[in-house]
């Protein structure tokens, strides 16, 4: 199997995600949707997503008790996935792996959104009572477009393995020592790290678009899915620089969290989790 130029590959691979990445956008934001059946959208500025945060850190302090146990399993989770990477000779998904991670954790926290949105409604709270957003009319809805978020999570994986097959080779490394060394101490490997963070750049501002504030709206609203993608994908034009700071932040918690072992990872979702429920509450009336 011949190693392709990286700079050719690189651009062909890009227009061939972008393509299907459109597609993904098109199949959920059909252009006869009504919009006069979907929410308004609020310009927010820089300031509101520290207000959110600051909610985000209340709320987390209210639960504490309550989710730090329950949080224990997305660390330990990622860690079982990277030790079964390794032991299978798949060094190059241990990354995309841990990366990809924030593709899917919109999904993961709707029980996060369901006990702030609890909390701000003065009703009883707890972890249990979080988790029956998944037993709710919204369910099927919210399971519906977490599916939308592994597909695309799967979709990285797929793409992570064809770009590291394009620039480094389609033979696996033999050990750590050889990975980090072809990754860090060759062209090939920087070739790598250049289309890997660009494309994966691309994969996480689409999720981004679908599922800034979608979750919350589908849990909080009866809403289809397709109204409640259209309404994030709104939001995100009506507040482009707030909310391409909000993936950042986002990017860069969930990236410090990894540090030790995906430890900070028990802080870091849960405060993300609940700021998300007050940054949909800012955006959507």
């Amino acid at each position: 199997m011949a190693i392709k130029n990286p700079a050719e590959w690189g651009a062909v691979q890009l227009a061939a995600t972008g393509h299907v990445l459109r597609n993904i956008g098109h199949a959920f934001v059909h252009p006869d949707i009504d919009q006069s059946l979907a929410p308004e959208v609020r310009r927010i500025s820089f300031s509101d997503l520290r207000e959110v945060l600051a909610k985000g850190f209340d709320d987390f302090g209210a639960f504490r008790d309550d989710v730090l146990f329950i949080c224990l399993l997305y660390p330990a989770a990622g860690l079982v996935l990277a030790e079964a990477a390794s032991n299978v000779g798949l060094l190059p998904l241990i990354f995309p792996l841990f990366s990809g991670f924030a593709l899917i954790t919109p999904f993961a926290a709707v029980w996060l959104y369901e006990m702030s949105r609890r909390r701000e409604r003065g009703e009883s709270t707890s972890w249990a009572e979080g988790f029956k957003a998944f037993a709710s009319p919204q369910a099927a809805s919210i399971f519906k477009l977490g599916l939308l978020l592994i597909g695309i999570f799967a979709l990285w994986l797929v793409t992570a393995m064809k770009i590291y097959g394009a620039t480094i080779g389609p033979e696996m490394p033999t050990s750590v020592t050889s990975f980090v060394s072809d990754v860090f101490a060759t062209r090939r490997g920087w070739a790598l790290i250049v289309f890997g963070v660009g494309i994966g750049f691309l994969f996480a501002l689409v999720v981004l678009a679908i599922s800034v504030v979608s979750f919350p709206l589908l849990l909080d609203r009866p809403v289809s899915v397709t109204t409640a993608v259209a309404t994030s994908i709104r939001a995100m034009r009506v507040n482009p620089g707030p909310m391409l700071a909000w993936g950042f932040i986002i990017a860069a918690s969930v990236a410090i969290g990894m540090i030790p072992v995906l430890m900070g990872l028990v802080v870091v979702l849960p405060v993300l989790g609940h700021a998300t429920w007050h940054l949909y509450r800012k955006v959507v009336v």
